[in-house]
């Protein structure tokens, strides 16, 4: 079977990389790539034998490209320190790997939210591109939602990945904020603009949209507070799309 290198980008993760790398052993390397973290991060990884690697972190997709061609091995899978394999995919992958039909593989994501599974579908319909071979794959630069692109055949696993990203609402919040930002550099850079009457109906209807149309309903108080949740998201990041605009105007007009 080929060899594969695991990658997991971090920074402040010490509530989460050490059960991330738990599930990670069955990989030939891993390697963590870790944006000076303040925490203990970097020496739970050591703890757990990762190869740790320091770099400067400018987004998402920058530091997936730059650790790419570290791995040794012909096939990488990339992983968020807030994510784990199951043992059933694990397996999958050493046996999809004796003889691989493709270059790259998707993987389902069961997403949970302060400890409990979210099963409706704005949540649940949640594939992800993150095993490939080390030459065939690159992400999309962008600052949010970045895209791994790969040369060849992409086919699909049946096992899932395991995704806690919001273990309290200080998470929530703090990621809220961020995605929020990253998400307007994004806009600002392609040229994406958000009208007021937009950013008047845009909130409101994200809401219905998860809590009716995606099922949210269903989950009770969690899908409530979830739905809500995403109208406050879409909210903050139409009002910084707009206030990043405002000042690339105000700039240009003191040139």
């Amino acid at each position: 079977m080929p060899g594969i290198t695991a990658i997991v980008t971090t920074f402040n993760e010490e509530a989460n990389i050490g059960d991330c790398l738990d599930s990670l052993r069955f990989a030939d390397e891993i390697l963590v790539v870790d944006s000076f973290s303040e925490d203990g991060t970097v020496d739970i990884a050591r703890q757990h034998e990762a190869t740790v690697l320091v770099h400067e972190y400018l987004s998402p997709a920058a530091q997936k490209n730059w650790a790419i061609p570290h791995a040794s091995h012909e096939w990488v899978l990339i992983l968020d320190a807030d994510e784990r394999v199951t043992p059933e995919l694990a397996e999958e992958i050493a046996g999809t790997l004796v003889s691989p039909k493709g270059d790259g593989y998707e993987m389902k994501r069961r997403n949970f939210f302060l400890g409990r599974e979210i099963r409706y579908s704005g949540w649940q319909n949640d594939w992800v591109l993150r095993l490939f071979r080390r030459e065939e794959g690159r992400y999309q630069e962008r600052q949010i939602h970045e895209r791994l692109l790969v040369h060849g055949k992409v086919g699909r696993l049946r096992g899932a990945l395991l995704h806690y990203p919001y273990r309290t609402m200080d998470d929530y919040r703090r990621k809220l904020e961020r995605y929020a930002e990253w998400s307007a550099m994004d806009a600002l850079r392609e040229g994406r603009r958000v009208s007021r009457l937009y950013a008047l109906l845009h909130p409101p209807l994200r809401f219905l949209k998860a809590y009716l149309l995606q099922g949210g309903f269903l989950e009770g108080r969690a899908g409530l507070t979830l739905s809500l949740l995403t109208a406050r998201y879409a909210a903050a990041k139409d009002a910084r799309i707009r206030e990043l605009w405002r000042r690339a105007r105000e700039e240009d007009g003191k040139r």
